[in-house]
């Protein structure tokens, strides 16, 4: 009796030992941030949704803020000049805008390497010799290349957010969470102490505080058009340029979806009717 008393108050304790960690293991999660602090603003895209479409003079707004402001620390090396043709731009204007680039190439006949200008062929370039020299140019992170940024950088919407976006074909989280980053730096909060280099945005999702200060600003970049030269309207455009860089498809894709939907739909439709013929012909038969 006694034995069964001390074994009790054994596993009496050490159930109360396992409910204090747990008890305290759930306090200090819910004690530790998730970031992003803010969820990503939703923005309205041209490409948004199964009917969606490319804005085209946006999409060379966002190329020409890319060149002007991003390629100076970032590369996009999964994207060649000559795929720009899908934003309007004829041969000529390619192979101009390509030759605005120097392109580290080689070995040549001699065996060594050689600077040459850019061909519509080759592929957006590092504006660092490698990875330890632009980690080294930017507070020790280097900056990420952004061919697949608007795919990498999608924030998780939480249930029933994420059912909905099944049949909306929601693909706009990269764009949403680019856009919110770049229009969201403000001040921190009261007792909270930024590194030096840091920057604090709430909608990075990597922590509160990033190495890159802002880099857009009001007049920065010059349109040929009449779209506003503001911080809200860069960030919008270079979104969109991202998007498309990252999934240049995306529109097709959406497109060949629709109508696999819509011959799935018929083609139910199509078995019903002729499931339902045939087994009425098979009642009459019987009856």
């Amino acid at each position: 009796m006694h034995m069964g008393k001390f074994i009790g108050a054994i596993a009496g304790a050490a159930l109360l030992a396992v409910a204090a960690t747990t008890g305290a293991g759930a306090a200090e999660e819910a004690a530790l941030p998730h970031f992003p602090l803010k969820h990503p603003r939703h923005v309205k895209w041209s490409f948004a949704g199964p009917f969606g479409h490319w804005n085209i003079a946006q999409l060379q707004r966002g190329l020409k803020i890319y060149k002007d402001v991003c390629a100076a620390c970032h590369s996009m090396h999964l994207v060649a000049f000559r795929d720009l043709a899908a934003l309007g731009y004829s041969e000529d204007q390619i192979k101009a805008f390509a030759a605005e680039y120097t392109i580290h190439d080689g070995p040549n006949d001699s065996g060594d390497m050689f600077d040459r200008p850019g061909r519509p062929s080759d592929r957006f370039p590092s504006p660092f010799a490698n990875t330890e020299a632009a980690a080294a140019a930017n507070n020790g992170a280097p900056p990420p290349d952004f061919s697949l940024l608007a795919k990498a950088r999608s924030i998780e919407r939480g249930f029933p957010t994420f059912v909905f976006d099944v049949f909306t074909q929601y693909a706009e989280g990269g764009p949403d969470y680019i856009y919110s980053l770049l229009t969201g730096y403000e001040d921190p909060p009261a007792g909270f102490e930024v590194p030096e280099g840091g920057h604090y945005n709430p909608y990075f999702a990597g922590a509160a505080v990033l190495a890159m200060p802002p880099p857009l600003s009001d007049g920065l970049v010059e349109f040929s058009d009449d779209a506003p030269q503001t911080v809200d309207q860069y960030a919008k455009d270079v979104a969109a340029f991202l998007m498309w860089a990252s999934e240049p498809k995306l529109i097709e894709r959406k497109a060949l979806g629709f109508r696999v939907m819509a011959f799935l739909l018929l083609f139910a439709a199509l078995m019903y009717l002729t499931k339902k013929k045939v087994w009425a012909g098979l009642k009459e038969q019987s009856a």
